[in-house]
C-alpha cells in the first residue's frame, strides 16, 4: 500500500514534466462507417526548416515495420507537388504510398493516398504535416490523417490502429528531431 502512494505521485510529477518539455496529443477526432480523422501533435526541438529537413527524408523515421519491404531504407519521398512518397522493393518492383499534392518547406506537407492495408480498398485519404514555429526555436508538428469511403465501408474499426501506426511513426521523428535535426 505505501508503495502505491509513492509510485503514483512519482508518476504523475514525471507525466507532467514530460508534458511540457515535449506536449503531446493524440486523438482520433472521428470515426464511423464512411470515414476517419485521426491527429497528432509534438513540439519538437528543432526549427521548422530543421524538423521539415527530417520529414523529408523518411528512411530516419519510419518504422521499417510498416513497409512493404520490412527496411525502411527503401523509403523515399520527392517533396514537391506530385512528388512520391514511395518505396523500392527488393524484387526491383516498387510501391507508391503516398503522393505529395502540397509542399511548402518548412511549413506544410500534404500527401494524397491510403497506406498499408487500406491501399485496395475504394478509398480516399489525405495527409497533413503542418510545422508552426514555437517559442526559443522549437516546432509544433501536427500530423492529421483524414481518410473517407462509401457507406458499408466500415472504417471506425481501422480508425484506432491506423491511429497506432501513425502515433508510433511520428513519435519516431519527434525522438529523432530532439537537440536538433541535421543530418539523417
Amino acid at each position: 500500500m505505501q508503495m502505491r502512494m509513492i509510485v503514483k505521485p512519482f508518476v504523475i510529477a514525471a507525466a507532467a514534466v514530460l508534458s511540457v518539455v515535449h506536449p503531446v496529443r493524440a486523438e482520433v477526432l472521428r470515426a464511423d462507417d464512411t470515414g476517419f480523422a485521426i491527429e497528432h501533435v509534438r513540439t519538437l526541438d528543432a526549427t521548422p526548416e530543421a524538423a521539415w529537413t527530417r520529414l523529408v527524408r523518411p528512411a530516419a523515421w519510419w518504422h521499417p515495420d510498416h513497409t512493404w519491404s520490412a527496411d525502411a531504407a527503401n523509403l523515399s519521398l520527392d517533396p514537391r507537388a506530385g512528388g512520391c512518397f514511395c518505396e523500392a522493393l527488393p524484387d526491383g518492383g516498387s510501391n507508391e504510398h503516398l503522393r505529395v499534392v502540397h509542399a511548402a518547406p518548412g511549413r506544410l506537407l500534404r500527401l494524397d493516398g491510403r497506406l498499408g492495408p487500406l491501399q485496395p480498398l475504394p478509398l480516399t485519404g489525405v495527409m497533413s504535416f503542418e510545422l508552426a514555429a514555437g517559442e526559443s526555436g522549437s516546432t509544433t508538428v501536427t500530423l492529421r490523417y483524414v481518410v473517407a469511403g462509401p457507406p458499408g465501408s466500415a472504417l471506425q474499426n481501422w480508425a484506432p490502429p491506423v491511429d497506432s501506426v501513425l502515433g508510433q511513426q511520428i513519435d519516431r521523428f519527434a525522438d529523432l528531431t530532439i537537440g536538433g535535426v541535421g543530418e539523417p
